[in-house]
């Protein structure tokens, strides 16, 4: 099993949101980086554990825990016009553009805010506290995952 650290704006789509959707499942839309693609492609898997992540607000940080429930498949907001995530360059025969089927799992009682994460020593690795670090799905190591559990109970 691989763990990942998965952003979203909470007034574009939150945990609560991901929550109410039917089945609690949602496809994960819109990624336009090569890096997060491949992620999504040559490592995600069925089952693998995901952090939320609510981003670009007032306290950003981790707001609970969504399963990988289907493999990579084409991004078909790539192929719309109509879409905010067009690309015209993507082809329908060979996509660019992937994503995943996302199930929540929990939603902490408390955020566990970047500050915080950023402030332990056992979290200093972690992709998320990267100078630079901006990609919207990370990799998240066993022991980073155990030590942010730790932190939400």
């Amino acid at each position: 099993m691989n763990y990942w650290l998965m952003k979203s704006e909470p007034d574009e789509f939150s945990i609560e949101d991901l929550k109410a959707r039917p089945n609690q499942t949602e496809p994960w839309f819109g990624i336009r980086n090569y890096q997060a693609r491949n992620y999504m492609r040559d490592a995600m898997q069925i089952g693998d554990k995901v952090f939320f992540y609510h981003s670009s607000c007032k306290v950003p940080g981790i707001v609970g825990i969504a399963e990988v429930v289907t493999n990579a498949y084409p991004d078909s907001t790539a192929f719309d016009p109509e879409s905010t995530y067009f690309d015209p360059k993507s082809d329908p025969s060979n996509p660019r553009w992937l994503r995943v089927d996302i199930r929540f799992v929990e939603q902490f009682k408390e955020i566990i805010p970047l500050s915080l994460i950023k402030s332990l020593p056992q979290l200093a690795d972690m992709y998320l506290v990267s100078k630079g670090s901006r990609l919207s799905i990370q990799p998240v190591t066993a022991e980073q995952w155990q030590a942010v559990l730790m932190l939400s109970r």
